[in-house]
Parts: structure tokens; C-alpha cells; sequence
């Protein structure tokens, strides 16, 4: 914002100079500018330099008021009537947000849409992955990921509070599992829930999850088939589909006193998760 007041106030200067200043070099009409030589060139711009230091020397303070003041109008005239100027703000604001993040709801909740064009070490020959959303509380942010994270390359996404709790992305290659699903799988191909979680839950919390489930369950939505898992110890969310050649498995996860504090919106967040 400062940088826009500054180059504001030095445009409106310029012009004002010009405009109060009728002596300001002008190539008459009739006079060709080719016709004038370099030293001539050069004698002019020294003439011109000249003139505008005694312009502003006899201008004094009441110039350089009537500068700022100019500036000053045109940043009104864009916070007050909003137009093609006032865009260019508002979208210096927003550069630093996260990208695929929504703006709040009603209720504070922001929704994630992978955006088409981000990047990810999936291996490769991988094809473009099918975009994936779900919703957070305000003041959740994205955490940047690293392949020397546990899970590697197969990490997607990273989101978290603090005191709330994270949420983990791992987007997975179906061809690990099996060879005999083809590029359109479902979760249906690769198992049913208790083989789904037998298989994959190791991968999440990092052990044997025989004797954590504490909740499976089965969703449909526009067609596609959740999995729906909790477990504990550790305290933990996954749901779990296929789109594409690729599992998702979308995990929130927090420590006892989040689990006790944040477990309805935790639930929220874990529920939310779509392919699209």
C-alpha cells in the first residue's frame, strides 16, 4: 500500500508541474524533432531540468501541498467510489492468501479446493490428479510439506491450528495395491472397509490399528463411496476413497486435550472431504 500512495503522489506531481508550468519544453508543431541534434538534445533536457528546479523553488511549499493533496484524492477517489483501481488494492491484499482457500462463511469456515495447476511428487508418469475440497475452521493454515516427511512423496497437504489439531492428505497410487485395478478405480475395487483400514491404517498413525477402530462407516456422495474411520489411541479421523488411479486417504488427527476441546469440528473437517 505504501509503495501505491508513493508512485501515486509522484504521477500527480509530474503532471501538476506541467500543468501550472506553461514554459515546460514543447516541440512546436512544424519543427521536426529529427532535425535537432545531440548536443541540441542535450541542451534542452539541461534547459528543461533548469526550468523545473525554479519552477519548484518559486512554487515552494504550496506546490508540494497541492502534490500531496492530488495524491491523497486519488486514493480516496479508489477507496470511496471502487472501480478498476480499487481492484488492483484489493488484489494486493490477497496475494499472500493461501491459494485454493476460500474466503469465511457465515460460520467462519473456510473451504480448500486443491488448485488445478499445483504441483506434487508423485512420481512418475503420474496423470493430472482429480482435485479434492474440504472445509476447516477459520484461522487454519496450510503447512508447507517436505519429502523427507514420513509418507514421502505420497504427502500431498499439510493443514493446521495450532490448538485445534492437522489434517494430512496422502494421495496414494492404486497400482501399489493391486494390478488389477485399472485407471478409474473405486475404494469398492481395491476392498471392503475392514480390508481398507487393515491395509492403510499403518500408514497413517504408524502401527497396527487392530483394536483402535472405534467407529467404520459407509457414505455416498455424488456417486463416489467413503470410508469413514475412527480410531484411538492416537486420536484419529480417515476417510478414505479412489478417483482416478489413486487412493486418498484424508486424516485429521489431534492430541487428547484438542480430541476433547475440538472433537465436534474435527469430525466436521474429516466428513467433508470430496473428490470432485
Amino acid at each position: 500500500m505504501g509503495t501505491f500512495v508513493y508512485s501515486s503522489s509522484c504521477l500527480s506531481w509530474k503532471n501538476l508541474c506541467r500543468r501550472m508550468n506553461p514554459s515546460h519544453h514543447v516541440v512546436p508543431r512544424g519543427v521536426p524533432e529529427k532535425g535537432c541534434s545531440r548536443i541540441k538534445a542535450a541542451a534542452c533536457s539541461k534547459e528543461d531540468a533548469r526550468m523545473s528546479r525554479d519552477y519548484e523553488i518559486s512554487a515552494g511549499p504550496l506546490s508540494r501541498r497541492s502534490a500531496i493533496i492530488s495524491g491523497a484524492s486519488l486514493i480516496s477517489s479508489v477507496l470511496l467510489f471502487p472501480g478498476e483501481g480499487s481492484a488492483v488494492i484489493k488484489q494486493g491484499l490477497l496475494a499472500g492468501r493461501v491459494p485454493g482457500l476460500s474466503e469465511p462463511d457465515e460460520e467462519g469456515w473456510r473451504t480448500y479446493r486443491r488448485p488445478d495447476d499445483k504441483s506434487g511428487g508423485h512420481g512418475v508418469g503420474w496423470s493430472p490428479m482429480i482435485p479434492y475440497t474440504f472445509s476447516v475452521p477459520d484461522k487454519w493454515e496450510e503447512v508447507p510439506v517436505s519429502i523427507a516427511d514420513l509418507g514421502g512423496t505420497e504427502i500431498d497437504l499439510r493443514f493446521a491450528n495450532p490448538k485445534e489439531g492437522r489434517v494430512i492428505v496422502i494421495v496414494a497410487p492404486v497400482k501399489r495395491f493391486s494390478d488389477e485395478i485399472g485407471e478409474e478405480a473405486t475404494i469398492e475395487q481395491i476392498g471392503p472397509p475392514d480390508k481398507v483400514i487393515s491395509a492403510f491404517g499403518p500408514e497413517v498413525i504408524g502401527e497396527n490399528v487392530e483394536g483402535k477402530v472405534l467407529r467404520s462407516e459407509v457414505a455416498e456422495h455424488e456417486g463416489r463411496t467413503y470410508y469413514q474411520f475412527e480410531l484411538e489411541p492416537p486420536h484419529v479421523m480417515i476417510t478414505a476413497t479412489a478417483a482416478g488411479n489413486r487412493l486418498y486417504l484424508f486424516n485429521v488427527t489431534g492430541n487428547g486435550l484438542q480430541w476433547k476441546r475440538y472433537y465436534k469440528d474435527l469430525r466436521k473437517i474429516a466428513e467433508s472431504f470430496r473428490v470432485v
